[in-house]
């Protein structure tokens, strides 16, 4: 009888250790916020900034959702962090909780519904100066909708700033100004960082590693469908839209991600059409040299949001004996960048925020990242 008793408290013990370990509340509070602008590559920029940020503050970061547009929907789709990511990777640079847990097990007990105050830099648009109107349109409504979040009021957190948080005192003043214990999260009605992302935060993308089903799907298709030897990856951004924001380019040359290789104030030269928009000729000639003067390059690997040009470039390439390959459709953007991730080779478009992610996974690895039409070779290139 005795050993039954001493079996069950031993039970009973890691039960209720087991419950205080799965809801262990930050005494440091919590950071949530909405990656509310634009698609996959500003909101991975915005999540290194803000993750940046966090750290500064050593609260824990509540993983959000990616926010995703679908075609012939009207409201934003909200698709769980661990999708794509993952989780644990995060973890070890950082204490984080997926937001689905932390609306489960954290947000009853630490910040009821009543206690919800939405952070602004000031007061948004429509608003009369008053509110942070943190869930006025899309993707803002439907992002706070998904978790069944409504503000009661807004919070203007100005003059403080989070791009700074680093190098002076502004680390303390947020701490002053929003102590954990009468603040326990911070819900800021977009990403508290900057975009492109800072030099500073570059490195945190080391903390970004792709989960296992998305590593899986890349290495499987480069070992199926490419043929053996090292491949190049390309980015080919070309769609309608990209080319009306690359009309902008003479009056804004730090376009976008420009400074990923112009640097951040355009100390390595000017922003030209020709790395927004590049020319098939440009796409060729560029290509053959990365291939003449890399090592044992079989194939090809396209990504693009619109026109893939394999006709043409399986063409030009032919006498090289190189195949051009991409993703069957529909493709994944996110096995499209884990694939350019890995490539051997990879030449991207400096304005886009897509071709920055990748070149940043690169770095973090040491592989080679080139882009279309820099360095500017030529006057009649640009």
């Amino acid at each position: 009888a005795m050993i039954r008793i001493s079996i069950f408290i031993l039970f009973l013990t890691n039960f209720y250790t087991t419950l205080c370990q799965d809801i262990e509340i930050d005494a440091n509070g919590y950071i949530v916020y909405c990656p509310c602008m634009g698609r996959f590559g500003n909101q991975a920029d915005h999540f290194l900034g803000v993750l940046g940020f966090v750290q500064a503050l050593n609260r824990t970061l509540v993983l959000p959702p990616w926010v995703e547009y679908r075609t012939g929907e009207t409201r934003s789709i909200q698709v769980p962090f661990n999708t794509y990511f993952n989780v644990s990777q995060v973890q070890s640079c950082h204490k984080t909780i997926l937001m689905e847990d932390f609306m489960k097990d954290i947000a009853p007990k630490i910040w009821p519904s009543e206690k919800r105050i939405s952070f602004c830099y000031e007061a948004r648009v429509g608003s009369n100066g008053t509110s942070c109107n943190a869930k006025q349109g899309n993707p803002f409504g439907p992002f706070w909708d998904t978790y069944n979040i409504d503000f009661v009021k807004s919070e203007f957190y100005k003059p403080l700033h989070y791009h700074d948080v680093y190098y002076t005192q502004t680390k303390q003043q947020w701490n002053q100004y929003y102590p954990a214990e009468t603040w326990p999260v911070l819900a800021f009605t977009g990403a508290p960082a900057s975009f492109p992302v800072q030099p500073v935060n570059k490195p945190l993308q080391k903390c970004l590693n792709w989960n296992n089903d998305i590593l899986n799907k890349a290495k499987a298709f480069i070992k199926k469908t490419l043929p053996r030897g090292a491949f190049v990856g390309i980015h080919l951004r070309n769609g309608i839209d990209w080319e009306r924001a690359c009309e902008h380019i003479p009056s804004a040359p730090d376009l976008f991600a420009a400074p990923q290789c112009l640097g951040y104030q355009n100390e390595r030269g000017k922003a030209t059409l020709s790395m927004c928009l590049p020319s098939f000729d440009v796409i060729i000639t560029q290509l053959k040299r990365v291939i003449r003067n890399g090592k044992d390059i079989k194939s090809v690997f396209v990504a693009s949001d619109n026109d893939y040009m394999l006709d043409r470039l399986g063409e030009a390439l032919s006498r090289m004996e190189i195949t051009v390959f991409r993703q069957e459709p529909p493709a994944s953007s996110h096995l499209d960048l884990a694939i350019l991730g890995r490539s051997n080779y990879f030449i991207g478009n400096c304005i886009s925020s897509f071709t920055a992610f990748v070149a940043r996974e690169r770095e973090v690895r040491g592989y080679p990242t080139f882009f279309w039409g820099y360095p500017p070779k030529t006057r009649t290139e640009l």
